[in-house]
């Protein structure tokens, strides 16, 4: 025996053919408003309720050629969170250096106090502007004090000599940015607010409407990141529902943490036009669902030669020895976010030991199989932590497997 459960979510005429013809169930269901939807869901989100087709014809307004709109990003002093603020320019700019430099308020970023508040801003990429579109630009930013020393949160200075003093054996990373959407309460998206969804299993890479949730904003964000000019290389559906990856890379050098920044603020700005919030929070969500990363794959010219495996093995033997400095550059609060995550549970190792191994991801780095078959190509770091600042992450890659700090 059944029970049918009528609910008035329509008009009075849908609701008795409802009651009329149980065919008309699948009429009622199309009737509903995606707008009216994602305000009763997403009921305590702000940008929810906001109707967004308003603002296109603004943005068709004609923009004059001599005037250009950048937006500059920067890492605040949390080490993680990302903040912006535009200026209109007069030209197209083609390279960091056509580009002016700025301040702001660093007292409200957690960077300075209000006696000496000024924080400079280097321009130091450019992207194009998925949003604006047109010529306006994207400008990545590096953080300097009142004295132009860097920020404590610009981690960019030194990877980037790293980066510059091993360029000539063209360092490769790609970077696999787990996230997970949130509802205004802080639950993930699309979970039961009295319960939870069914156990882990069926949504790592899975399709379909019990399976999903989001799609709309990982489609929008990946096109918006081919737009920019991010080298955004994948995407796929995680195994916590809810939770998503997306990949960077390969790039060389500075560039994959570069591509990386600016692949968040887009997703983080795509999120907040649908009224959704994006976490890194390496863990989420207590107990035996999965958690969140960053994992790292890194190659150098050595590693991708013939029998580069060899190369790969004696970069694996120094990290080894390591792991502890590793484990602090590898989340803003020096392994104090990981504890959570690296449990040796849930596809992943145990914080406080080193391990490798092949096709396995229970360790601390693992040699894909391909690799393992092909003797060359790269390893890949599971150990950083989905708010790991990736400037840290690759800058510690090189000191420790190409410089023997």
């Amino acid at each position: 025996m059944s029970t049918n459960i009528l609910v008035r979510i329509c008009g009075p005429r849908l609701l008795r053919a409802a009651l009329a013809e149980q065919n008309s169930w699948i009429t009622v269901g199309r009737c509903l408003s995606t707008t009216t939807m994602s305000r009763t869901m997403l009921k305590d989100s702000p940008n929810a309720a906001l109707n967004k087709t308003l603002l296109k014809k603004y943005l068709d307004l004609p923009q004059p050629d001599n005037a250009i709109q950048a937006k500059y990003i920067w890492i605040d002093g949390t080490g993680e969170g990302l903040r912006c603020k535009t200026r209109t320019l007069d030209f197209v700019p083609k390279h960091p250096s056509d580009l002016p430099t700025w301040t702001y308020d660093g007292s409200s970023t957690y960077q300075a106090d209000g006696a000496n508040s000024d924080i400079f801003l280097y321009p130091v990429a450019i992207y194009n502007d998925p949003f604006r579109c047109g010529n306006n630009k994207l400008v990545l930013c590096d953080t300097y004090s009142s004295d132009k020393t860097p920020t404590k949160t610009n981690k960019r200075y030194r990877a980037n000599q790293a980066m510059e003093t091993v360029k000539d054996q063209d360092p490769w990373f790609g970077i696999e940015q787990e996230y997970t959407l949130l509802d205004f309460d802080g639950r993930p998206l699309g979970w039961p607010k009295n319960g939870f969804p069914g156990p882990q299993g069926p949504y790592y890479c899975g399709v379909g409407a019990d399976k999903v949730i989001g799609r709309e904003i990982v489609e929008a964000h990946y096109r918006a990141c081919l737009y920019a000019g991010v080298k955004i290389s994948g995407t796929n559906a995680e195994v916590m529902p809810s939770q998503w990856e997306f990949q960077v890379g390969p790039c060389l050098g500075i560039s994959a943490s570069d591509d990386l920044w600016i692949a968040r603020f887009i997703l983080h700005r795509v999120a907040e036009e649908y009224g959704v919030i994006v976490t890194l929070d390496p863990k989420p969500v207590d107990g035996s669902w999965n958690g969140a990363g960053a994992h790292t794959n890194f190659s150098t010219k050595a590693m991708r030669a013939e029998n580069g495996i060899a190369e790969i093995e004696k970069a694996i033997d120094k990290l080894s020895k390591q792991h502890l400095r590793h484990i602090q550059a590898y989340d803003p609060r020096g392994g104090k976010d990981n504890e959570r995550r690296l449990t040796g549970k849930c596809e992943t190792s145990n914080i406080h030991d080193f391990s490798a191994g092949v096709a396995n991801r229970n360790v601390s780095i693992r040699i894909p199989r391909g690799v393992a078959e092909d003797k060359k190509g790269y390893l890949e770091d599971r150990r950083p932590s989905s708010n790991c600042d990736p400037y840290s992450v690759c800058d510690a890659l090189v000191r420790t497997c190409m410089l023997n700090e």
